[in-house]
Protein backbone atom coordinates (compact mmCIF):
# COMPACT_ATOMS: atom_id res chain seq x y z
CA UNK A 1 0.00 0.00 0.00
CA UNK A 2 1.31 3.53 -0.49
CA UNK A 3 1.46 5.90 2.29
CA UNK A 4 -1.56 7.84 0.70
CA UNK A 5 -3.79 5.07 0.57
CA UNK A 6 -2.78 4.40 4.25
CA UNK A 7 -3.45 7.70 4.98
CA UNK A 8 -6.79 7.79 3.79
CA UNK A 9 -7.36 3.97 5.20
CA UNK A 10 -6.56 5.89 8.33
CA UNK A 11 -8.80 8.32 8.03
CA UNK A 12 -11.64 6.75 7.19
CA UNK A 13 -11.27 3.91 10.16
CA UNK A 14 -10.65 7.21 12.50
CA UNK A 15 -14.24 8.53 11.41
CA UNK A 16 -15.84 4.87 11.08
CA UNK A 17 -14.89 4.18 14.68
CA UNK A 18 -16.21 7.55 16.44
CA UNK A 19 -19.50 6.43 14.66
CA UNK A 20 -18.60 2.98 16.19
CA UNK A 21 -17.75 3.75 19.71
CA UNK A 22 -20.84 6.50 19.54
CA UNK A 23 -23.17 4.21 18.78
CA UNK A 24 -21.85 1.59 21.98
CA UNK A 25 -22.09 4.37 24.34
CA UNK A 26 -25.55 4.87 23.11
CA UNK A 27 -26.43 1.39 23.62
CA UNK A 28 -24.57 1.14 26.99
CA UNK A 29 -26.94 4.13 28.06
CA UNK A 30 -29.74 2.21 26.91
CA UNK A 31 -28.91 -1.33 28.56
CA UNK A 32 -28.32 0.74 31.88
CA UNK A 33 -31.87 2.59 31.60
CA UNK A 34 -33.34 -0.87 30.34
CA UNK A 35 -34.41 0.40 26.85
CA UNK A 36 -35.14 -1.43 24.30
CA UNK A 37 -34.60 -0.88 20.17
CA UNK A 38 -38.02 -0.96 18.94
CA UNK A 39 -38.33 -4.60 17.40
CA UNK A 40 -35.86 -6.15 19.92
CA UNK A 41 -36.75 -7.59 23.21
CA UNK A 42 -34.64 -6.09 25.60
CA UNK A 43 -31.51 -8.62 25.60
CA UNK A 44 -31.43 -7.84 21.84
CA UNK A 45 -30.21 -4.29 23.04
CA UNK A 46 -27.64 -5.78 25.83
CA UNK A 47 -26.41 -8.56 23.15
CA UNK A 48 -26.16 -5.75 20.04
CA UNK A 49 -24.25 -3.65 22.68
CA UNK A 50 -21.89 -6.50 23.65
CA UNK A 51 -21.65 -7.15 19.61
CA UNK A 52 -20.72 -3.78 18.16
CA UNK A 53 -18.29 -3.12 20.87
CA UNK A 54 -16.55 -6.02 19.98
CA UNK A 55 -16.85 -4.90 16.66
CA UNK A 56 -15.95 -1.47 16.81
CA UNK A 57 -12.58 -2.75 18.75
CA UNK A 58 -11.90 -4.84 16.19
CA UNK A 59 -12.11 -2.00 13.50
CA UNK A 60 -10.39 0.13 15.90
CA UNK A 61 -7.30 -2.55 15.19
CA UNK A 62 -6.77 -1.59 11.37
CA UNK A 63 -7.21 2.23 12.40
CA UNK A 64 -4.14 1.68 14.39
CA UNK A 65 -2.00 -0.52 12.33
CA UNK A 66 -2.54 1.95 9.41
CA UNK A 67 -1.16 4.69 11.80
CA UNK A 68 1.89 2.58 12.56
CA UNK A 69 2.84 1.20 9.20
CA UNK A 70 2.53 4.25 6.94
CA UNK A 71 5.76 6.23 7.21
CA UNK A 72 4.62 9.52 6.37
CA UNK A 73 5.11 9.55 9.99
CA UNK A 74 6.74 7.70 12.64
CA UNK A 75 4.36 5.95 15.10
CA UNK A 76 5.50 3.22 16.57
CA UNK A 77 3.96 0.20 19.00
CA UNK A 78 5.67 1.69 21.96
CA UNK A 79 3.56 4.46 20.77
CA UNK A 80 0.22 3.02 20.71
CA UNK A 81 0.68 1.76 24.01
CA UNK A 82 2.47 3.99 26.20
CA UNK A 83 0.97 7.56 26.43
CA UNK A 84 2.51 11.14 25.48
CA UNK A 85 5.44 8.77 24.21
CA UNK A 86 5.47 9.60 20.85
CA UNK A 87 7.51 12.06 19.04
CA UNK A 88 4.52 13.22 16.85
CA UNK A 89 2.00 15.22 17.92
CA UNK A 90 2.80 13.65 21.39
CA UNK A 91 -0.54 14.95 22.97
CA UNK A 92 -3.04 14.44 20.80
CA UNK A 93 -1.39 11.14 19.78
CA UNK A 94 -1.35 10.20 23.85
CA UNK A 95 -4.84 10.76 24.08
CA UNK A 96 -5.27 8.63 21.55
CA UNK A 97 -3.23 5.98 23.48
CA UNK A 98 -4.68 6.68 26.94
CA UNK A 99 -8.22 6.21 25.61
CA UNK A 100 -7.37 2.97 23.44
CA UNK A 101 -6.00 1.70 26.76
CA UNK A 102 -9.25 2.76 28.99
CA UNK A 103 -11.19 0.73 26.01
CA UNK A 104 -8.61 -2.27 26.46
CA UNK A 105 -9.35 -2.31 30.14
CA UNK A 106 -13.11 -2.39 29.73
CA UNK A 107 -12.86 -4.90 26.95
CA UNK A 108 -10.51 -7.30 28.76
CA UNK A 109 -12.69 -6.88 31.99
CA UNK A 110 -16.29 -7.21 29.80
CA UNK A 111 -14.27 -10.74 28.58
CA UNK A 112 -13.55 -11.69 31.86
CA UNK A 113 -16.54 -10.75 33.43
CA UNK A 114 -17.55 -13.93 34.99
CA UNK A 115 -14.18 -14.45 36.30
CA UNK A 116 -13.63 -10.80 37.67
CA UNK A 117 -16.84 -10.32 39.43
CA UNK A 118 -19.61 -7.95 38.76
CA UNK A 119 -18.14 -5.05 41.12
CA UNK A 120 -14.84 -5.30 39.38
CA UNK A 121 -16.32 -5.37 36.32
CA UNK A 122 -19.16 -2.59 36.75
CA UNK A 123 -16.11 -0.45 38.29
CA UNK A 124 -13.49 -0.74 35.01
CA UNK A 125 -16.97 -0.46 32.54
CA UNK A 126 -17.37 3.15 34.11
CA UNK A 127 -13.87 3.75 32.43
CA UNK A 128 -15.70 3.70 28.90
CA UNK A 129 -17.53 7.22 29.95
CA UNK A 130 -13.71 8.70 29.70
CA UNK A 131 -12.62 6.49 26.84
CA UNK A 132 -15.09 8.04 24.29
CA UNK A 133 -14.11 12.09 25.03
CA UNK A 134 -10.73 11.29 25.21
CA UNK A 135 -11.11 9.66 22.18
CA UNK A 136 -12.71 12.49 20.62
CA UNK A 137 -10.43 14.69 21.74
CA UNK A 138 -7.76 12.73 20.31
CA UNK A 139 -9.75 12.70 16.88
CA UNK A 140 -10.51 15.95 16.88
CA UNK A 141 -6.79 17.25 17.81
CA UNK A 142 -4.94 14.53 15.53
CA UNK A 143 -7.38 14.86 12.67
CA UNK A 144 -6.72 15.80 9.35
CA UNK A 145 -10.22 16.22 8.47
CA UNK A 146 -11.29 17.96 11.53
CA UNK A 147 -12.59 21.66 10.28
CA UNK A 148 -14.00 20.18 6.78
CA UNK A 149 -17.75 20.18 6.63
CA UNK A 150 -18.43 16.91 6.77
CA UNK A 151 -16.39 15.70 9.77
CA UNK A 152 -17.25 18.49 11.72
CA UNK A 153 -21.32 17.53 11.11
CA UNK A 154 -19.93 14.06 12.22
CA UNK A 155 -17.99 15.17 15.25
CA UNK A 156 -21.34 17.41 16.35
CA UNK A 157 -23.73 14.84 15.36
CA UNK A 158 -21.84 12.36 17.83
CA UNK A 159 -21.46 14.95 20.64
CA UNK A 160 -25.23 16.13 20.61
CA UNK A 161 -26.65 12.08 20.92
CA UNK A 162 -24.10 11.10 23.41
CA UNK A 163 -24.20 14.18 25.64
CA UNK A 164 -28.35 14.24 25.17
CA UNK A 165 -28.05 10.39 25.93
CA UNK A 166 -25.80 11.26 28.96
CA UNK A 167 -28.05 13.75 30.20
CA UNK A 168 -31.28 10.72 30.19
CA UNK A 169 -29.04 8.74 32.52
CA UNK A 170 -28.19 11.84 35.13
CA UNK A 171 -31.70 12.52 34.79
CA UNK A 172 -32.71 8.99 35.10
CA UNK A 173 -30.39 8.19 38.19
CA UNK A 174 -31.54 11.64 40.12
CA UNK A 175 -35.24 10.32 39.81
CA UNK A 176 -33.92 7.01 41.11
CA UNK A 177 -32.66 8.21 44.13
CA UNK A 178 -35.63 10.32 45.15
CA UNK A 179 -37.81 7.83 45.02
CA UNK A 180 -35.57 5.50 47.29
CA UNK A 181 -35.63 7.84 50.40
CA UNK A 182 -39.34 8.01 49.81
CA UNK A 183 -40.15 4.67 49.29
CA UNK A 184 -38.35 3.68 52.26
CA UNK A 185 -40.15 5.95 54.65
CA UNK A 186 -43.66 4.66 53.19
CA UNK A 187 -42.54 0.73 53.89
CA UNK A 188 -41.21 1.67 57.62
CA UNK A 189 -44.21 3.75 58.09
CA UNK A 190 -45.86 0.83 56.99
CA UNK A 191 -44.41 -1.51 59.57
CA UNK A 192 -44.80 0.52 62.29
CA UNK A 193 -47.77 -1.21 64.92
Amino acid sequence: MTSETLWYANRATGAVCLVLFTVVVLLGIAVRLRGRIPGLPRFGTVTLHRTLSLSATAFLAPHIAFAVIDDYVDITVLDVLVPFASEHQPLWLGLGTVAFDLMLAVLVTSLLRERVGHRTWRAVHWLAYASWPIALIHGVGIGTDTGSDWMTWLTVACVAAVVTAFGLRLAHSARAARRTPAALLRTAEGARP
